[in-house]
């Protein structure tokens, strides 16, 4: 069975981090093994919750797993509140990353012109740092611009071009530059169009990309960005090309997205996605 590691937070209400990958990653018949990098009542969108930092206990929780000798296929990282905790998956990756191991690292710094409130000069520092050294990254598109240094607001006014594409693509590519290794930069939640908006995901490998989209229902919800990295790095580690990972995603994302904008879920509480997972058993393990 492959095997893959999870790094990111427990929430016990939002739907996200640890709470969202697990049953993802094992619906896909994959071992999940989970290292907390903190555990909340409730992910911190919502007014009022209880949080315990894991930071200081990550490298322990990590050299037990060494001396068990483990290996992993994959190993996925989400948000990372500070750049001790990128230090530390530094670390993990020393000790567990292989020629064979994927590792895919989603930069959560910030959305939409917003930073996350923990973001600092040294954060990104350590974040681009960390990404270097991923196979696949899944940042959206301000994440993106924090790595290649770009102005956000200057590239987004461009967004009724007809070359908007070209442009993400062209930043996508300054930020693979830096890369040690061979990289896949899936950029997420490229919102396109004047009335009829679309949403869709890039995804740029060697000199070239693809641009996959659908229908958008103006709604956010937490946890989506998790469920769906989570869905790639599973997908790969299967087999699947990262356009055919993304397209499995979106499949798997589209309806639970469509549902939850039609019930008027809170997006803090995130989407009903289990009754989706299906999607993820039939096509993920039909290979």
């Amino acid at each position: 069975m492959n095997r893959i590691a999870l790094i990111n937070d427990l929430s016990g209400f939002g739907k996200c981090s640890l709470t969202a990958a697990i049953p993802v990653i094992s619906a896909m018949g994959i071992q999940a093994c989970p290292l907390p990098t903190a555990v909340l009542s409730a992910q911190t969108g919502f007014d009022s919750y209880f949080f315990d930092d894991y930071t200081d206990r990550m490298n322990q929780y990590t050299d037990e797993w060494v001396k068990l000798g483990v290996e992993f296929d994959g190993i996925c990282s989400g948000y990372l509140g500070s750049p001790l905790q990128i230090e530390h998956v530094l670390r993990i990756l020393e000790k567990f990353k292989t020629d064979r191991t994927i590792f895919l690292a989603d930069p959560v710094m910030g959305d939409n012109g917003e930073c996350i409130k923990t973001f600092s000069d040294e954060l990104l520092y350590t974040m681009k740092e960390l990404t270097k050294r991923a196979d696949i990254i899944t940042p959206n598109l301000m994440e993106l611009c924090l790595l290649a240094d770009v102005q956000f607001d200057t590239l987004v006014a461009n967004k009724n071009n007809s070359d908007y594409l070209d442009r993400i693509s062209e930043v996508a590519m300054k930020v693979k530059e830096n890369s040690l290794q061979k990289q896949t930069v899936i950029v997420t939640g490229i919102i396109r169009g004047t009335s009829n908006l679309s949403i869709g995901n890039l995804v740029v490998e060697d000199n070239d990309y693809s641009f996959f989209e659908g229908a958008y229902t103006g709604e956010s919800f937490s946890g989506t960005g998790d469920l769906f990295a989570s869905t790639v790095i599973g997908s790969v580690v299967k087999g699947s090309t990262a356009a055919e990972a993304v397209q499995l995603a979106m499949r798997f994302l589209q309806p639970a997205i469509e549902e939850a904008s039609k019930e008027h879920i809170p997006g803090v509480h995130g989407v009903y996605f289990e009754k989706y997972l299906p999607v993820l058993w039939n096509d993920g393990n039909g290979r």
